[in-house]
């Protein structure tokens, strides 16, 4: 650990993870599977009005999905057991509008159980998505559904898991086939789905379980599904139901809020979230830049990739992000401060600040902060400058630097240099680090 300005260990200000949070955090990039009847009848949100037997993948592999998403860095991946249209990826009991009236494996096959198990075999980490809407049940909007989506939820923690993540969508009442009522349905989200009830179904076995959405989550959405997370990004927050709703809120977090709330930015590879033939991964370029949006701006990288009607990731999705990958790897794989130990500049007594002095003149273009959470986020603004030929100079650089929190990474333009200085022009307290490293 780096400190500034510190002689010994001071507590920690605010908020902190608990240890599933910094877990999680940890983590940095997981991935999404959208697949279901939507995948089949080239939409994005079913009416919950297509039959069953839609569903019928001539090829599903999920050690496929597995080991394409383990082959471009995912550390777990989360399914959607359970989309808007309430068609079920396993055998419920709940209702028939599920699998086992597809005609796929006969109405033997269990999507969730197989992806589940491929997990387990290759060390990949579980987690579900399932939809608190349902516009097919003709008993939404109430108390028969609440029962039986807890059932639901009581199902999958029962017989699937452990899940490093549980998605409750934050999409709740409105326009459906609802068993052939064809209407509109206005529910209370916050009072009706008794989120609290739910979470503790999946806690009371998988207590390690984050929570999206709903009114007891452990970590929070970005406001966005582009990909991209503020520059100012705190992870402190409220718990308040309206704050949780507040997309000017969600984008940058909460200075003084009382919580740890970490952020999630959920993205697909593609333009829509479920397999569409006329629709292209997204450029090397832009990937690149979700990644340093998102996992570059304090926030987890939740990458969705859609599954075609065969039940495959496509070849040209996984080149894609293989390629991606590899390209941050070679990124990251020289840290050129190894070894170096900061200074303190002279401008200490009114800054906080770190310098680094090489032994050469040496080329960087990225730099990365990672902040020791675990003392709370502390980090409000920030410069960096290089010196060279006996003067400092800014680096220039698109960002705003403002908060730093679990990790930042600043690009610039390459800059030949004799020493590097990062100041900490306001922060909360002494600025303590994980680490530094520069590229």
């Amino acid at each position: 650990m780096l400190a500034v300005s510190c002689r010994h260990q001071p507590e920690a200000i605010g908020p902190v993870p608990t240890p599933q949070q910094l877990e999680w955090q940890q983590m940095e990039t997981y991935a999404f599977i959208h697949f279901g009847l939507n995948t089949f009848n080239d939409m994005e949100w079913g009416y919950g009005d297509t039959p069953a037997a839609t569903f019928n993948p001539t090829d599903l592999d999920c050690e496929q999905w597995v080991l394409t998403l383990k082959a471009c860095g995912m550390k777990g991946v989360i399914l959607t057991a359970k989309h808007h249209d309430g068609f079920c990826l396993w055998p419920t009991e709940t209702t028939d509008y599920s699998i086992k009236n597809a005609p796929y494996k006969n109405g033997q096959g269990d999507v969730v159980g197989e992806l589940c198990e491929a997990c387990r075999k290759h060390g990949l980490k579980f987690g579900l998505y399932l939809s608190p809407w349902d516009r097919h049940q003709a008993s939404y909007g109430s108390e028969e559904y609440v029962t039986l989506y807890h059932q639901q939820i009581q199902e999958l923690v029962d017989h699937y898991g452990p899940f490093f993540e549980f998605w409750f969508d934050g999409a709740n009442g409105g326009n459906g086939w609802y068993g052939g009522a064809n209407e509109t349905r206005s529910i209370k989200a916050e009072e009706y789905y008794q989120y609290d009830k739910a979470r503790d179904f999946i806690w009371s076995k998988y207590p390690n379980t984050m929570i999206f959405g709903g009114t007891v989550p452990t970590l929070r959405w970005i406001g966005n599904e582009e990909g991209i997370a503020k520059p100012t990004q705190w992870c402190n927050y409220t718990l308040d139901f309206d704050d949780l709703n507040n997309t000017r809120l969600l984008a940058t977090g909460i200075r003084d809020g009382d919580t740890w709330l970490p952020a999630e930015v959920d993205v697909s590879i593609r333009p829509g979230w479920f397999y569409h033939d006329n629709e292209q991964p997204h450029s090397l370029e832009k990937l690149l830049d979700i990644y340093y949006h998102s996992v570059g701006r304090n926030a987890n990288l939740l990458l969705n990739f859609p599954v075609n009607k065969e039940g495959r990731i496509p070849s040209e999705d996984s080149l894609r992000a293989a390629e991606w990958y590899q390209t941050l790897q070679h990124t990251f794989a020289n840290d050129l401060l190894q070894g170096i130990q900061p200074l303190r500049s002279k401008a200490f007594e009114h800054h906080q600040a770190m310098v680094f002095e090489f032994k050469q003149p040496t080329t960087l273009s990225c730099l990365v902060l990672q902040e020791d959470i675990t003392m709370g986020q502390r980090v409000e603004r920030f410069s960096i400058n290089y010196y060279k030929n006996g003067k400092w100079l800014p680096i220039e650089t698109d960002e705003e630097l403002t908060t730093i929190g679990y990790k930042r990474i600043i690009r610039f333009k390459p800059v030949a240099m004799e020493k590097l200085r990062i100041r900490f022009i306001k922060a909360k307290g002494p600025v303590f680090f994980n680490k530094i490293s520069a590229y």
